[in-house]
């Protein structure tokens, strides 16, 4: 098993407490419009490039949430943190904007529609992964603010359908009781990956993302959707009561 430290990263009233065996990421209640998230993480201050995690890799952990239909997202697994612009703030890493790459069990609140394919789930509790084509990420960075077109439904239309050039993309939906401890695996290979739940699959394909990658666990009121027929929204949701995800028993090798 190889050693890694991880990260907390909150917002305000936000919290990751300590549990035996894990921990707790709990966001406070509040209304719409402000950004509410609990994380861990270990790549916050390093450059994409030395992420720390390359195939073959095994991920293993418990976890159970407060409700099964919690707004906004949380979840865990291997990514390269594609959206972010960090120019050094706060003492993080430089970061232009990347294609995303990633493996990992990802909830998603009905108001979210995260796939740019139209025969794949797009909300739920899902087993998804991604994996996209290179592009030099100041290109990326530099289209950033063609991003305002997006909310034209026709704009909208055109970029999910040129996404879908780029980025490969398998899902399955996960029909489990949420609120109870479930064990989730993630078998990490440069040629596939499969994902389980209490050692039943829920997905194996042979789209498997780009390494280098970096772990995350989280839970925040975040919403993005590009649907099919639309254009693209994204915010932050009210959530009435306090929200967490219990992570426990975490292990990769």
């Amino acid at each position: 098993m190889e050693s890694f430290q991880l990260t907390p990263r909150i917002t305000a009233g936000a919290q990751v407490v300590p549990l035996p065996h894990g921990w707790r990421l709990e966001i406070p209640s509040g209304e719409r419009g402000h950004y509410r998230l609990a994380q861990l993480d270990d790549y916050s201050r390093l450059p994409r490039q030395r992420f720390p995690w390359q195939p073959p890799l095994r991920l293993s952990l418990r976890a159970r949430a407060s409700a099964s239909d919690l707004p906004g997202t949380w979840g865990f697994g291997l990514w390269n943190d594609p959206f972010s612009l960090s120019l050094g703030v706060g003492g993080a890493a430089r970061r232009f904007p990347a294609l995303p790459q990633a493996a990992w069990f990802f909830y998603a609140s009905t108001q979210n529609y995260l796939s740019f394919r139209d025969d794949l789930p797009a909300q739920g509790f899902l087993a998804a992964i991604f994996r996209s084509r290179a592009v030099p990420a100041l290109l990326l960075a530099l289209a950033s603010p063609a991003l305002t077109l997006l909310a034209l439904p026709i704009a909208a239309q055109g970029m999910r359908r040129l996404l879908r050039r780029f980025i490969h993309q398998d899902a399955a939906l996960i029909r489990v009781d949420m609120t109870e401890w479930h064990l989730y695996t993630l078998e990490w290979h440069s040629e596939r990956v499969k994902l389980r739940v209490d050692e039943q699959t829920a997905l194996e394909t042979q789209v498997s993302p780009a390494a280098p990658l970096s772990l995350v666990l989280w839970i925040d009121n975040q919403f993005a959707a590009l649907p099919p027929r639309g254009r693209l929204a994204f915010g932050f949701l009210a959530n009435p009561a306090p929200a967490w995800v219990e992570i426990a028993d975490l292990q990769v090798a």
